[in-house]
């Protein structure tokens, strides 16, 4: 036999704010209650749902202002990562993750939770990818990457001594 319980905070899965739902007794009895995430549905607790429902919807708004803040800042911004791969491939030894992209989108001054970042499968192709960051349930940001070889360093005594095998005069270099 259900019991109605009216809840207080957002609880994934159930509900937000002043939804009235109904759960099993000893779920509202032994979790929601005592931790104060609901309170049984009377009728004096219906009567402070219109309070609950006002917090929500200031809550809701904010949130949403928010994210469509983040969501345009987020569109102009592109990360470069620096992968390792094999002469003339286009593959990486490593892979860019969503756990990476959020290290440096924090680097970049945004703080993201890295499950809000959606990336099917890590990126191990160089060159440019569009990931879609889910901000909230109706805002989606377009975030671009680019994936790209470390440039190489150039030893200027080995390059002098292939040179020297090879005959050639060593070039003049500026110091």
């Amino acid at each position: 036999m259900p019991v109605e319980v009216i809840l207080k905070t957002k609880i994934e899965g159930l509900g937000s704010e002043a939804d009235v739902v109904s759960v099993k007794p000893g779920y509202a009895r032994n979790f929601l209650i005592p931790k104060d995430y609901a309170a049984p549905a009377t009728q004096a607790t219906k009567r402070q749902i219109e309070e609950l429902r006002r917090k929500r919807a200031q809550r809701e708004a904010n949130e949403m202002n928010e994210a469509q803040e983040l969501a345009e800042k987020l569109g102009k911004l592109k990360l470069v990562f620096i992968l390792e791969s094999g002469e003339g491939q286009d593959k990486s030894f490593g892979a860019v993750t969503n756990q990476d992209i959020a290290l440096k989108l924090k680097e970049a001054g945004h703080e993201v939770d890295r499950k809000k970042i959606d990336l099917p499968r890590p990126i191990k192709d160089l060159g440019e990818h569009q990931v879609t960051l889910k901000l909230s349930s109706e805002i989606q940001a377009t975030l671009t990457i680019t994936v790209n070889h470390p440039t190489p360093k150039v030893d200027h005594a080995a390059a002098e001594a292939v040179d020297a095998k090879a005959g050639r005069k060593p070039k003049a270099r500026k110091v």
